[in-house]
């Protein structure tokens, strides 16, 4: 497991150790040789080469036959990881708003402009960003196996969405940008 796995890159984040079954899980996984479903999520506040990596790790794992699944958001890992996978399928990419399309900030408006496969939600118009956020990571989660996250210690909602992976045995990477 990598130091990022395990919670590295910096600060007190205590290591959890896995069960058997997490792990025969993330073998058969790895050993698995037909396309997966990744989500890409994290944070807005994501530095510009930070967003490159972030859109080459997309483009990647769609060129490998891979189908990748992200929510909307300001500038950052989400519209990161649909410039990627955009560029390399169209058809592979999967967007989950945490609300509508009309919510979103007119940059992503207009990234999404061509998008095939966007699902939006209208009931959660008066919910929160945060709240409705959360519902989004959690369905974003349900339809993956691999999640990939790119979070600071004190993105709250990021890491309860972690944790809610990890209870559902999902294969959680998480790059901590602090």
């Amino acid at each position: 497991m990598s130091p990022a796995e395990k919670g590295g890159g910096g600060g007190a984040a205590a290591a959890t150790i896995p069960t058997v079954d997490a792990l025969a899980q993330e073998l058969l996984l790895i050993q698995q040789s037909g396309p997966r479903r990744v989500a890409i999520i994290g944070s807005r506040n994501l530095p510009l080469t930070h967003q490159q990596l972030v859109e080459m790790l997309a483009y990647a794992l769609v060129l490998s036959g891979n189908q990748v699944v992200t929510s909307g958001g300001a500038n950052g890992t989400n519209m990161a990881a649909i410039r990627g996978a955009q560029r390399a399928n169209p058809d592979r990419l999967e967007i989950i708003l945490p609300q509508t399309i009309g919510q979103q900030p007119a940059e992503v408006q207009d990234l999404l402009i061509g998008a095939k496969h966007i699902i939006e939600y209208p009931d959660r118009r008066s919910m929160t960003l945060a709240d409705a956020s959360k519902l989004c990571n959690h369905e974003i989660i349900d339809r993956c196996q691999q999640i990939i996250c790119f979070l600071y210690h004190t993105s709250y909602t990021l890491l309860e969405s972690l944790n809610y992976a990890k209870d559902h045995r999902k294969i959680v990477t998480q790059f901590f940008l602090d």
